[in-house]
């Protein structure tokens, strides 16, 4: 095999990485959760650090991407997917992670590593490198198989698509409170607008709860792996004034509805309790590792 190691070139290379997370995903394996959706979203995301990309490792063979390094939001956090028959790489993508991805601080090196119990070859390395776990949270799908509950809104609540509104104003102040980033949401509209540029970003897909008097309660975004037939969330929230009502399950219920209706069979969820009472199921975990050297 002719496999050529260079570095990640945001603007050329987005796209065939995109195409290999598409190409190589299986339910099984799980990509190491780096799903496509969760790349592109990641990409677009505020807290994404665009300019430290170019640490990002790709190995090629015959110029089609067959592994990546990267990180999720900034340095000092990493993930490593090795196509199948490439897991021999790992030894190589791991050395590179910690010369590439890591962070300096007081004299020492640090990073934290993604993976999940799937992949059985990197959990090996990493105990024999010097990592420890230090958290390790369910990755939950949603089987369509089950069928959909179908749930009342309270009275003066409506649900609709940012299709049919997109006040960006209104979105923003939905994602501050409903994450519970402070007060008072800052001005920085751009960022809202920028996550809507994602190239498979879909505002069909995006479900909005309007509060009676028109303000945006909850908010619900959908991503859609056509090829492989799943559906992937994020966000959910909730403003804290609305919540308690079921708002965000009627939300993300409409969301795989959507989703449903165009072929996916799946979805993925979150860790927290709410998942699972919403009825979605583990199917594996993902694990926190860490090393200072």
């Amino acid at each position: 095999m002719s496999v050529k190691q260079r570095g990640y070139k945001l603007l050329a290379d987005f796209d065939k990485v995109n195409n290999f997370l598409i190409d190589s995903y299986s339910i099984k394996k799980l990509n190491g959760y780096l799903l496509q959706p969760f790349w592109e979203y990641a990409h677009t995301h505020p807290f994404f650090n665009h300019k430290m990309t170019h640490r990002f490792g790709i190995w090629e063979d015959n110029d089609k991407v067959v592994a990546v390094v990267c990180y999720e939001t900034d340095l000092g956090e990493c993930l490593l997917y090795a196509g199948e028959r490439y897991e021999y790489l790992y030894e190589e993508m791991l050395n590179y992670a910690e010369e590439q991805l890591s962070i300096h601080r007081d004299g020492k090196r640090k990073l934290r590593i993604w993976i999940t119990d799937k992949q059985k070859v990197l959990f090996n390395m990493l105990v024999l490198g010097n990592y420890s776990m230090i958290n390790k949270e369910p990755i939950t799908i949603f089987n369509y198989d089950k069928g959909f509950k179908d749930y009342i809104l309270p009275e003066g609540y409506s649900i609709i698509s940012l299709e049919d509104e997109n006040d960006i104003k209104k979105l923003h102040h939905c994602l501050w409170k409903g994450f519970d980033c402070g007060d008072d949401p800052d001005d920085n509209l751009d960022s809202r607008l920028f996550m809507q540029s994602a190239p498979h970003f879909r505002k069909d897909l995006s479900t909005i709860i309007k509060a009676p008097g028109g303000a945006y309660a909850c908010f619900a975004g959908m991503w859609l792996d056509e090829k492989n037939h799943y559906a992937y969330l994020p966000p959910l929230a909730t403003v804290p004034e609305h919540r308690r009502l079921g708002l965000a399950s009627a939300a993300l219920t409409e969301a795989m509805k959507k989703t449903a209706s165009l072929g996916a069979t799946y979805c993925f969820g979150g860790s927290h309790e709410f998942f699972s009472a919403m009825g979605f199921e583990t199917i594996g975990y993902r694990e926190e590792w860490e090393k200072i050297w």
